[in-house]
């Protein structure tokens, strides 16, 4: 096994080095930065932008070093200096992360260390308000720590980043879907969403864009994980849409902006969807559908999955009943299946509380349609005071929820 002072030495270590300590010292790459974190001046935050321009989703290479060295020293590491210099290769037990792995990923990496790629990034995501979120910050959405070393080092966002830490369901499909597809898709993302879940998809024409478009209608909250920059709509005839859901939840994406989405970062993307999601279901799927790829995320992950049913001689359920039959997904008929593959009952929807009177007002809301107090205290018999003071309670709980239009219960 090479030591790390070997990889230090090896040929082209010292012009990389180079690049880098430029692109440090660069002040118009540094005050774009800062236009989009104040705080992207510090070493850290850099560090984090760095490895976002230089890796392809889902680097288990880069990753490992990472998770070994802190941004910071994994950046000197793979780059020939700081960590690098010290004797012993600290991943030398990673065979992701050996000495010939890192002289592998510096090739690579190394294309990318470009200053004018750089700026032309960040002026992107600058000019379309795009935000950098990075493991170490407190927005940072918990569960892609599943991942572990093919977790994403940096997220680019449009939106709430509060959105991709809410319970949500991925709700996935073909993008050539057909007309039962898109309603199935509909119905469960509509319904899921006025209960409180977020819906989780990929942006695709198709089922895709049915969950978003639906979560939307139902007034809910939606996340479009994206395969290239989120400075690009893509596909083109779903800009409109994505500026819906920035405005109601988020897009995202672990490819810096101006990057185009490719096969490679489709598949890639998946893995994002599947973590981010406490269960995904796939609507319709032909026998190769690359939402069979997000399932099998999930899967590996031990996330929940479940498959819509279709009719047997239709190609485009192929994928789904292939799902059923080997995969033991579960089968999903309504938002009610989800809620059971969850481990969610309809037990479980009543709020707490022995005070008939909250018991009467449970009754008296509605899941779908949004009611305000007089209409609540019409269908419950309270007073309008009642209603509110018990209203504030439930909300607290988190068994209802305050619309622009009324409250909705919300199934837990």
């Amino acid at each position: 096994m090479s030591t790390a002072s070997d990889i230090a030495g090896a040929p082209g270590a010292a012009g990389l080095r180079r690049r880098l300590d430029a692109l440090r010292t660069d002040r118009s790459i540094v005050e774009e930065a800062c236009r989009i974190r104040a705080d992207a001046g510090s070493s850290e935050v850099f560090a984090g932008l760095i490895w976002n321009l230089v890796t392809e989703p889902g680097d288990g290479v880069a990753g490992a070093l990472v998770a070994a060295l802190g941004v910071e020293g994994a950046l000197d590491c793979a780059f020939g200096s700081g960590s690098a210099t010290t004797e012993a290769d600290p991943l030398a037990d990673d065979p992701r992360a050996s000495a010939r792995a890192l002289r592998e990923g510096r090739k690579r990496w190394g294309e990318r260390l470009d200053p004018g790629f750089l700026l032309i990034s960040l002026r992107a995501a600058v000019r379309t308000g795009s935000r950098l979120l990075l493991p170490a910050d407190p927005e940072w959405p918990e569960m892609l720590a599943d991942l572990g070393d093919h977790a994403p080092l940096a997220l680019w966002l449009r939106g709430d980043p509060a959105a991709l830490n809410a319970p949500g369901v991925a709700i996935v499909g073909a993008r050539a879907a057909s007309s039962y597809g898109e309603h199935v898709a509909g119905e469960l993302a509509g319904d899921l969403a006025q209960e409180g879940r977020v819906i989780v998809s990929g942006g695709a024409y198709g089922i895709d864009g049915a969950a978003h478009r639906a979560a939307l209608r139902a007034g809910g909250i939606t996340v479009a994980v994206l395969a290239g920059g989120i400075d690009r709509a893509y596909p083109a005839g779903h800009a409109q849409l994505f500026e819906r859901i920035v405005a109601h939840g988020a897009v995202v994406s672990e490819v810096p902006c101006g990057g185009a989405p490719t096969r490679w970062r489709f598949l890639e993307r998946n893995r994002v969807i599947g973590a981010l999601a406490a269960a995904t279901v796939v609507v319709e799927a032909g026998w190769r559908s690359g939402s069979l790829n997000t399932a099998g995320h999930a899967a590996t992950l031990g996330r929940p999955l479940g498959a819509v049913p279709g009719p047997v001689t239709s190609a485009a359920s192929a994928g789904c009943h292939r799902l059923l039959r080997e995969y033991d997904a579960r089968c999903i008929t309504s938002a009610a299946d989800v809620r059971e593959l969850l481990g969610a009952t309809t037990e479980q929807i009543t709020p707490p509380g022995e005070d008939p009177d909250m018991l009467r007002l449970a009754d008296a809301l509605s899941t779908r349609a949004p009611r305000d107090s007089a209409d609540l205290a019409r269908r419950s018999g309270l007073s309008r005071d009642r209603v509110e003071a018990l209203l504030g309670i439930l909300e607290l709980d988190g068994s209802a929820v305050r619309t622009a239009t009324g409250w909705r219960s919300i199934a837990v």
